[in-house]
């Protein structure tokens, strides 16, 4: 294999995308467009990834989706097929969000809490990747870790947890 097969989108499961896209709306910030409403929503989150100088390269961001459980599109069987139902218990796919520095883990948590998202926890730095982190689980069971660089001499404020 001269060339890794690459992903290229990633889609959360729930029971209401319309809400999901509100959701998604006023704690990120994301524009989501549906298509078709109530049954698969894309998330464009937006301009391009920044390169060193802060300015944006070439590569666009990463789209998203949203899919409804009870009909996951796109599927051969127009009925869909089961589970029609969100998985409840235990560990749910993690998403891991690079926070703008025009943005803030504490307004984030603030929103998604607001809207019925679950605060996992908060004040957290991993020196192993060098990041700051906080992290909750919306409403429909997946769970966002919402991230910040170290940088090069990572101040690790007081009251924060570490490993």
């Amino acid at each position: 294999m001269t060339y890794p097969n690459t992903l290229i989108f990633v889609d959360f499961p729930s029971s209401d995308p319309e809400a999901s896209a509100e959701f998604y709306d006023a704690v990120f910030g994301w524009e989501v467009e549906p298509r078709p409403a109530g049954v698969f929503h894309r998330i464009v989150p937006g301009q391009n990834f920044q390169v060193d100088d802060g300015s944006q390269g070439p590569t666009g961001n990463l789209h998203m989706g949203i899919h409804n459980a009870a009909n996951a599109r796109p599927h051969p069987d127009p009925a869909g097929v089961e589970p029609r139902h969100l998985a409840t218990d235990g560990r749910s796919t993690r998403v891991w969000i690079m926070v703008s520095e025009d943005d803030s883990m504490d307004r984030i948590l603030g929103e998604a809490d607001k809207r019925g998202g679950e605060v996992l926890w908060r004040d957290h730095y991993w020196a192993e990747f060098n990041g700051f982190n906080s992290a909750f689980k919306d409403p429909w069971g997946n769970t966002f870790i919402l991230w910040g660089k170290g940088g090069d001499d990572p101040q690790i404020p007081e009251g924060w947890t570490n490993e």
